[in-house]
C-alpha cells in the first residue's frame, strides 16, 4: 500500500522511532513531511526511548503517538510497554509500526532468523494486538483493522501494524548526506592496518560487512574478528567483555554513532573499569546509513566530551586520514583505555558483499584464535 495512505489512516500526528531498512518509505515519508521536528517526528536513540518519549506526548496532548522500529527492536520495548504503558499500570496508548525482518520463509540474515520468528508471539505477549500489512493488503483491510484498533486504544492499551518486506510503496527520494570527506570501508581498511593481528570487535551493520571484505582482499584470516552482526549497541561492551580477560592484548572495537547512542551507557561502564588494553574507535556519518542514511543526534554531540566524563582516559576526534593514522598508531602504543572519533561520509559501495562465514563460525574461529594470545 502507499505509504501516505497507511500515515493517513493511523491519523497520528506524532512519530518517533529508530530507522528500518523495512521501512525505509516511511521514514523517507517522515523525513520529506516532517524532517526532524519534536513537536512530530523524533528518531530516538532506541525503541524504549522512543516509547518513553511517546508517552509523555500522549500525557501532554491526550492524543494516541506512532512508534516505529525494525523487530529486533521488541526487545527495547518490553520494559515500558509491560511497567509503564500496560493498562495494569497507567493505561498509554500507543500504535506501533514494526518492520518484520526475519519473517518465517523470507530468506534473511542468520541475526534476523530468530527475531523474525518470535515477533509475532512477542507482541502477543506484551497482549499488542498486531495486524500483518503485505504487499497484498488493502487499503480497506488496513481502514478496518485501524477501526478496530481505536476501539482498542480507548482501552488504554497497545497495537501494532507489522510490515512484510516491500508492503510500503511511494515513498517520496529523500538524499542523506554530510559533509565529511572520509568514507568508512577506507576508515576501517586504516584501522585494520594499524591493528594488526590484535582481535577486533565490530559493530552491527555495514560496518563488519567491510570489515569482512578488507580480510577478503587482504587475503588475511577472519580469525582476528568478531563481527557482531545483531545486537545493536553491545559492541563496546563484548569488547569490554574480551579486554577484561585478555588484558595482555590489544582489543580494538569498531563502533558506529548509532550503536553508541542506543546504549550509551556502556561507555560510562567503559570509562569506570578503563581497561588498559582496549581501543574504542567510533566511526561518526550521523546517520542509521546501514538502514538508508537517517539522521541520529551524533551530528550535534561532543562524543570526545562524552567519553572523557565517563571517565577514558584519553578521547580525541579526527577528520582526516593523517590525524587518523597517527592517533591509531598512538592508541596502540599507549597503555589506557582510548576513543577515537572518526569523522565519516555517507555512503558505501554498490556491490558491498556479505559474510560468507556463518555467525558460528565466526564465533568459534574468533575464541580458538583467543586462546592463542
Amino acid at each position: 500500500m502507499k505509504v501516505q495512505k497507511l500515515v493517513e489512516i493511523i491519523g497520528s500526528d506524532f512519530y518517533s522511532g529508530v530507522p528500518d531498512s523495512q521501512l525505509k518509505a516511511l521514514c523517507n515519508y517522515l523525513m520529506d513531511t516532517y524532517g526532524i521536528d519534536p513537536k512530530h517526528h523524533v528518531i530516538a536513540a532506541n525503541e524504549g526511548n522512543c516509547t518513553a518519549l511517546a508517552a509523555g506526548y500522549h500525557l501532554a496532548t491526550g492524543k494516541v503517538p506512532v512508534v516505529y522500529m525494525q523487530n529486533s527492536g521488541e526487545g527495547n520495548i518490553i520494559n515500558p510497554v509491560a511497567s509503564l504503558l500496560n493498562d495494569k499500570v497507567y493505561a498509554i496508548p500507543m500504535v506501533f509500526i514494526v518492520g518484520w525482518r526475519g519473517e518465517p520463509g523470507i530468506r534473511d540474515e542468520p541475526q534476523h532468523i530468530y527475531q523474525g520468528e518470535v515477533t509475532l508471539k512477542l507482541l502477543e505477549d506484551m497482549d499488542i494486538k498486531s495486524f500483518v500489512i503485505g504487499k497484498e493488503t488493502t487499503d480497506e483491510e488496513v481502514e478496518a483493522a485501524m477501526a478496530d484498533f481505536r476501539e482498542i486504544l480507548k482501552t488504554g492499551k497497545d497495537v501494532a501494524f507489522v510490515i512484510r518486506k516491500g508492503a510500503l510503496t511511494d515513498a517520496p527520494k529523500v538524499e542523506y548526506k554530510n559533509d565529511n570527506k572520509m568514507v568508512r570501508e577506507e576508515i576501517i581498511q586504516h584501522i585494520v592496518k594499524a591493528s594488526g593481528e590484535d582481535p577486533i570487535v565490530s559493530t552491527t551493520g555495514k560496518a563488519s560487512r567491510e570489515l569482512f571484505e578488507t580480510r577478503v582482499a587482504n587475503d588475511q584470516s577472519h580469525k582476528y574478528d568478531f563481527l557482531t552482526v545483531g545486537s545493536m549497541g553491545h559492541s563496546s561492551s563484548i569488547a569490554l567483555g574480551v579486554a577484561i580477560n585478555k588484558p595482555d592484548t590489544k582489543i580494538w572495537c569498531v563502533d558506529g554513532d548509532g550503536a553508541v547512542l542506543m546504549h550509551m551507557g556502556s561507555m560510562a561502564v567503559m570509562g569506570a573499569n578503563k581497561p588498559k588494553n582496549l581501543i574504542h574507535v567510533v566511526i561518526n556519518n550521523a546517520a542509521h546509513e546501514t538502514v538508508g542514511g537517517m539522521p541520529t543526534v551524533a551530528g550535534s554531540i561532543d562524543l570526545v566530551g562524552v567519553a572523557k566524563a565517563c571517565g577514558y582516559p584519553y578521547a580525541i576526534r579526527v577528520e582526516t586520514f593523517e590525524d587518523l593514522d597517527r592517533e591509531l598508531e598512538a592508541a596502540k602504543a599507549r597503555n589506557e583505555l582510548s576513543l577515537i572519533e572518526v569523522a565519516c561520509s555517507i555512503g558505501a559501495r554498490d556491490d558491498l558483499g556479505r559474510p560468507t562465514t556463518t555467525a558460528l563460525e565466526n564465533k568459534e574461529n574468533f575464541m580458538e584464535y583467543l586462546k592463542t594470545l
